[in-house]
């Protein structure tokens, strides 16, 4: 299956385009859309996000990533196995996370370029054939060239910031679940809010945090948006009460 995970959104004809061009390389491969709505421009919150998300899908699945606002200047264009799923993207940090998190991981730079290749949307024109070609058992090995890394990575510890806000106005933080315990009050905007482990053990508008389904420490209310309620954005700090803190520096 090829997975996609970009910041395109639905409002614009860019998802649609990327997926006629999945279509007519790959008609029989099955595409999820798996998240169109990463933050704007932001490859670190990126990275978290997508680390989070790929460990249920299986091994073998292509992830198409963008999220690339330095399309078209010098960073390369790159693909990445890592405990066997296939990434492919800009290197720009967005497929650090993974890779560094992974047992195994093997890296080559796309050295093909289309005739047609707009220097703005190599989503559709670069990235989209390669991760067609791949899902459907085509190894572009003439197009790839080995690499030993990736010229960007990010830290691979995890982000005390807010990565993602859903439509509910969840605040998902780039803390993985296993680092906090239930007796610990997460910080946020000069609050200390508690932990519950699901949103029936809060009461209606009560603030709070757990650990969200897909592993990550989340910031919310019961049947209340918690962005509005504390003026959350992507990128505002989270931090750990009392002594716990440090795990984070």
């Amino acid at each position: 299956m090829i997975v996609l995970f970009t910041d395109y959104g639905w409002a614009d004809p860019y998802v649609g385009q990327v997926k006629a061009v999945l279509v007519r390389e790959a008609p029989s491969v099955p595409v999820i859309d798996l998240l169109h709505g990463a933050p704007d421009f932001n490859a670190h919150a990126g990275a978290q996000l997508l680390d989070a998300l790929c460990r249920s899908f299986p091994a073998g699945s292509v992830f198409f990533c963008v999220v690339d606002p330095g399309v078209g200047g010098p960073r390369q264009a790159v693909v990445v196995e890592a405990d066997g799923r296939w990434y492919v993207g800009p290197d720009n940090g967005l497929l650090s996370i993974v890779a560094q998190r992974a047992s195994q991981a093997r890296y080559w730079q796309i050295a093909w370029r289309p005739e047609q290749l707009a220097d703005t949307f190599h989503g559709r024109d670069l990235f989209a054939p390669i991760a067609a070609w791949l899902a459907a058992g085509r190894f572009p090995e003439d197009k790839l060239k080995p690499a030993d890394k990736l010229e960007v990575q990010f830290d691979s510890a995890d982000l005390p910031r807010i990565i993602y806000l859903d439509h509910y106005g969840n605040a998902w933080t780039g803390l993985r679940g296993g680092l906090m315990s239930g007796e610990t009050a997460l910080e946020v905007k000069g609050r200390a809010l508690p932990y519950c482990r699901t949103f029936a053990e809060a009461g209606k508008g009560e603030l709070f945090w757990h650990v969200n389904s897909s592993g990550l420490v989340e910031i919310a209310a019961n049947r209340a948006s918690a962005a509005e309620l504390l003026g959350l954005k992507i990128g505002d700090k989270v931090g750990l009460a009392g002594a716990a803190s440090e795990a984070l520096h």
